[in-house]
């Protein structure tokens, strides 16, 4: 197997070629999981004023000293700050202002009472302001009043290039007034197939067909790893139709073009002529297992990948080759998160890097990775059942149970 090439050495070389993206405007309300182009600092203290944290009264903390249920202190009341009111002067010694959470302290405030450490038994936003309240315990300066700034400063970085965009990171712009922001922008991928045996979801399939599996599974892969897939029609065997196919893809302006199938030992030259017709195309024998061949190169400046055709060698060279190089573009983690599981049972390999479809399971303090069964390349149900794929280093032809082994997730697994 010394004519193949090193899974890690082929890797290196995509990434090397891959570029990040250029950015784009969005609006925050259409900002979920895009991944920020550039810092962004607070213009704004926040909290941007002091203010209440609690519904109550604002007071000077040096009135409610040696207060208690015995001995209550005895305030004259002001004023009402509601939520969105501005205080209608300051607090002298001897008064409280009934105040809403969230409201903003009065001038001469050093604490707020919690409406529960008074005698005041408000529940309603339209109860009679009270003459006098009682205060049934002291404060100490600064007690319940959130300070203007404590929680971002103004002029603070919140958030870094490359955050991904979750449901906090979208509250904290509207808190900032962050309405549009630049993003990098999403990769759009073309995903072309072509086979005379090749039928797609809704078409009758007749004697020697099969479904177009791979441009539905590549669509999913691509829009996980926060692309923009853009399935074509199959093309017939016919090199007229096939380069038409490929020079429609390229009318799309594509991030990135992905094929399956054609690219194997003894695969239809159609594929071949038309890519040398069109761009720059290495054809690599991988040293990984499924997946052995894989085109790769430029399409007119393109960045092309072509896969193998079996379902799982598609799926599995996307996950190892093409998801890092599609993170890169969009600014992303290039890794899908690994983990270390004990192998339940023996697992073969060819000597090949492998890539076994296993699930896992937690079982006293560890995780156990058992094979889905059959690892056929054609065996899509076996991607269907796996959490992770088990990778069995190169060189090594059995992995023992009991032994440890890095399982790249395909989904989540708590």
């Amino acid at each position: 197997m010394s004519d193949l090439l090193n899974v890690d050495d082929a890797l290196a070389q995509i990434l090397s070629d891959i570029q990040q993206l250029d950015a784009e405007t969005v609006a925050l309300a259409e900002s979920l999981d895009r991944v920020i182009a550039d810092d962004i600092a607070s213009p704004l203290d926040l909290p941007p004023f002091d203010n209440s944290a609690m519904d109550g009264y604002a007071i000077r903390h040096a009135d409610s000293a040696g207060a208690s249920q015995e001995h209550p202190a005895r305030l004259t009341v002001s004023q009402d700050i509601r939520a969105g009111d501005a205080p209608a002067g300051e607090l002298s010694p001897g008064q409280a202002a009934r105040i809403m959470t969230g409201a903003p302290i009065p001038g001469g405030c050093t604490a707020v009472a919690p409406v529960e450490d008074t005698d005041d038994n408000w529940r309603r936003d339209d109860a009679a302001l009270p003459a006098q309240v009682r205060i049934f315990r002291s404060f100490a300066s600064g007690a319940n009043i959130r300070r203007a700034g404590e929680n971002v400063a103004a002029g603070a970085r919140i958030m870094k290039t490359r955050t991904v965009i979750q449901a906090a990171e979208m509250g904290m712009l509207a808190a900032i007034g962050c309405a549009r922001f630049e993003v990098i922008r999403k990769p759009k991928v073309v995903i072309l197939g072509s086979g005379d045996e090749l039928v797609d979801v809704h078409e009758a399939i007749r004697p020697g067909q099969i479904r177009d599996t791979n441009s539905y599974a590549l669509a999913g892969l691509i829009r996980g790893a926060g692309g923009i897939p853009i399935r074509l029609p199959i093309a017939r065997d016919q090199l007229a139709e096939i380069r038409a196919l490929y020079r429609h893809a390229l009318s799309i302006n594509p991030d990135m073009i992905i094929s399956s199938a054609g690219v194997s030992v003894g695969a239809a030259d159609l594929v071949r002529e038309v890519m040398d017709e069109l761009g720059d195309i290495d054809f690599w024998r991988i040293n990984m297992r499924p997946g052995k061949p894989l085109a790769y190169g430029a399409l007119c400046g393109i960045p092309f990948f072509g896969l193998p055709g079996n379902p799982v060698s598609t799926m599995v060279t996307f996950e190892v080759l093409v998801r890092p190089a599609l993170a890169k573009m969009a600014g992303r983690d290039l890794q899908r998160r690994s983990i270390t599981a004990t192998l339940g049972e023996d697992m073969h390999s060819d000597g090949r890097r492998s890539y076994n479809r296993v699930r896992l399971a937690r079982e006293g303090a560890g995780i156990v990775a058992r094979s889905t069964g059959t690892q056929s390349s054609g065996a899509l149900m076996s991607m269907l059942l796996a959490d992770g794929l088990a990778i069995i280093p190169q060189g090594q032809r059995v992995a023992r149970s009991g032994n440890e082994v890095t399982v790249l997730l395909l989904r989540p697994f708590e």
